[in-house]
C-alpha cells in the first residue's frame, strides 16, 4: 500500500485498533449529498473551495490532488478517504473510468467530507503531585511522564497536581491543580494534513502555548460550559470556575476568538474575527452564567519581586513583591523551568507576600502576576532563584563573675567549608563598628572590658561552593549594658 494507507496513529494502537475507523457504507448519490454539505474549506496541494462560515455551507467543498505516475482512483481514495469504495464517487465526480492508470499532473478534485481524519496523540511531558486519567467512562489511574493520551482521555489534577500535554506539532496545554479536563478531539486530516484539536475544561484552569497554525483549516479551541475559545497560534490561558460558572480568558500573546458555548462550534478555517469577540494581546474578558460575552479588558501589569536576587535559603520559601496599587490579590508559581511548563507550586494571596514552606535544593522559576477586581489575572513576570538552604543560629550570654560577653554561632550546611565575621557596633545599621572581626574559623568569640551602653551584632556566614560565593547573616540583636554591671 501507499501513501497513508493503514496508518495506525499510536493512539489506536494503545487501544487495540489496527486501522482507521471507516465511514457507513452509503449509495454513492447519499456520500456525494454529504460531501456537497461539508463544513468548512480544507487546504490541498493546489486549492480549495468555497470559504466556510459558522453554519452549514450549500456548496459543495471539494480539495485537490494532483496525481503522480502510478496513481489510479482505487490508490487515490485509499490514501485519503474515509473509505476506500468512495473510488466510484471520485469517477463520477471527475469522469475519470475507474480502472485507468492515470497520468502524473492531474487535477483530481476530492469531496471534503469523505476524507480520512486520522487520529492524534498528546505526550504527558510534565506531572507533578496529584493528577490521573482515565478512558473514557474507566477508572482512573495515576499519570506519568512519556504517557500519550487522545480523545475521549479524562484528566483531573488534585491541590497542588499538575500535568504538562505536548501536541505533535510542539504545542503545550498545561493542566492546572483541581482542574478537570477531556480531550474531546484530536485529528488530522488526509491529504490537507489540516490539525482539528478540542479540549473539553470541566472546572479550573488551562495554560495554552499553541503553535503558530500553518493551514487555515487548522483548529484548536478550549471549550468550557459557558464560552469556545478559538486560536490559530498564541498563549492564553482559560479558566472556569464551575461553582459560579464563569469562564476568564486572558490573551498574553496573539488573539482568542471566544463565542458562547450554546453556538455551534466555528468551523475549521473560519477567522478569528468572525468570533462574537475577538480578545487580543494583554486583554482578557469574563463570561458569567448569563451567556453573555464579556467585552475585552486590559490586563494589569506584571508586578515585580522587591529583591530578585536574593537566595532562597531560609527554611521555607517566601517571596515579597512590590505592591500593585489596582491589584486585588497575586498569584505566585514556582516551576523547574522557565516556560513553567513542570510546574510544581502555585498559591493566590491578597497581599504582596508568598510563602511556599519547605522545598528541596535547586535552581527554580517563579511566576508572578497580580489579579484584578475583576477576577481577570493580569501579565506574568518571570524570575529564576537558587533553592540553598542555610540556616545559621546565634546567641550571646556573660560569663559569670566577669565583663566578658560570648557570642555563638552554627550554620546548619554541613560539607561546606564555612567562615564567619561577627560585627558588634553601637547603633543597628553596624556602620560604625566596635568589633569587626573576619575570617573566623570558630563557631564563638569572647569580647572583653565593654563600657556601658546599647550594642548590636550579627553574625555573617560565609561559604564557597560551585564556584560561587554565599554569605548569610542572622538577625540583628542588641543587648544593653549597665554601669551596674561593670
Amino acid at each position: 500500500m501507499s501513501g497513508h494507507f493503514g496508518k495506525t496513529s499510536a493512539v489506536d494502537a494503545r487501544r487495540g485498533l489496527t486501522q482507521p475507523a471507516r465511514a457507513v457504507r452509503l449509495p454513492g448519490a447519499v456520500r456525494c449529498l454529504a460531501a456537497a454539505l461539508a463544513l468548512g474549506p480544507m487546504m490541498a496541494h493546489a486549492h480549495t473551495g468555497t470559504q466556510a462560515s459558522h453554519g452549514p455551507s450549500l456548496q459543495p467543498v471539494y480539495v485537490t490532488y494532483v496525481t503522480t505516475q502510478g496513481d489510479t482512483l482505487y490508490e487515490i481514495a485509499r490514501r485519503y478517504l474515509r473509505d476506500p469504495h468512495d473510488w466510484t464517487v471520485l469517477s463520477r465526480l471527475n469522469k475519470v473510468p475507474a480502472p485507468r492508470h492515470l497520468q502524473a499532473g492531474v487535477a483530481i478534485r476530492l469531496p471534503a467530507a469523505l476524507l480520512r481524519q486520522d487520529q492524534e496523540s498528546v505526550r504527558v511531558v510534565a506531572t507533578s503531585g496529584p493528577a490521573e486519567h482515565a478512558f473514557g467512562a474507566g477508572l482512573y489511574t495515576p499519570l506519568a511522564v512519556g504517557m500519550t493520551l487522545g480523545e475521549a482521555d479524562q484528566l483531573r489534577t488534585g491541590h497542588d497536581g499538575f500535568v504538562t500535554l505536548e501536541l505533535q506539532d510542539g504545542s503545550h496545554v498545561s493542566v492546572s491543580q483541581d482542574t478537570t479536563v477531556t480531550i474531546s478531539k484530536l485529528r488530522e486530516t488526509a491529504l490537507t494534513e489540516s490539525t482539528d484539536r478540542v479540549i473539553q475544561l470541566k472546572q479550573g484552569e488551562v495554560d495554552n502555548e499553541v503553535t503558530h497554525a500553518t493551514r487555515k483549516d487548522d483548529r484548536f479551541q478550549i471549550r468550557s460550559p459557558s464560552v469556545v475559545a478559538g486560536v490559530r497560534g498564541t498563549r492564553f490561558r482559560v479558566d472556569y470556575d464551575s461553582d459560579a460558572q464563569r469562564t476568564a480568558v486572558e490573551v498574553l500573546d496573539g488573539a482568542v476568538g471566544v463565542d458562547p458555548a450554546s453556538m455551534a462550534a466555528p468551523a475549521p478555517g473560519v477567522p478569528l474575527q468572525a468570533s462574537q469577540q475577538l480578545v487580543s494581546a494583554h486583554f482578557g474578558n469574563v463570561t458569567s452564567a448569563s451567556g453573555a460575552i464579556g467585552a475585552p479588558v486590559e490586563l494589569l501589569p506584571a508586578p515585580a519581586l522587591s529583591e530578585p536576587g536574593k537566595t532562597q535559603d531560609a527554611k521555607t520559601v517566601a517571596f515579597d513583591l512590590v505592591s500593585e496599587a489596582q491589584a486585588a490579590g497575586y498569584r505566585v508559581q514556582i516551576a523547574r523551568d522557565a516556560d513553567l511548563l513542570d510546574l510544581i507550586r502555585d498559591t493566590r494571596v491578597s497581599e504582596p507576600h508568598a510563602d511556599f514552606g519547605a522545598l528541596p535544593d535547586g535552581t527554580y522559576f517563579v511566576r508572578i502576576a497580580a489579579l484584578g477586581s475583576d477576577g481577570l489575572e493580569g501579565l506574568p513576570q518571570t524570575y529564576a532563584f537558587e533553592r540553598r538552604q542555610l540556616g545559621l543560629s546565634a546567641s550571646a550570654e556573660r560569663r559569670a563573675g566577669s565583663r566578658d560577653y560570648t557570642f555563638r554561632w552554627f550554620a546548619s550546611r554541613p560539607g561546606v567549608e564555612t567562615r564567619f565575621r561577627f560585627v558588634l557596633g553601637l547603633s543597628a545599621d553596624l556602620r560604625n563598628p566596635v568589633v569587626d572581626r573576619t575570617d573566623l574559623p570558630a563557631g564563638e568569640i569572647v569580647v572583653t572590658d565593654l563600657p556601658a551602653g546599647v550594642y548590636y551584632w550579627t553574625v555573617i556566614a560565609e561559604q564557597f561552593e560551585n564556584g560561587r560565593f554565599y554569605e548569610k547573616s542572622s538577625s540583628i540583636r542588641s543587648f544593653t549594658l549597665t554601669r551596674q554591671d561593670n
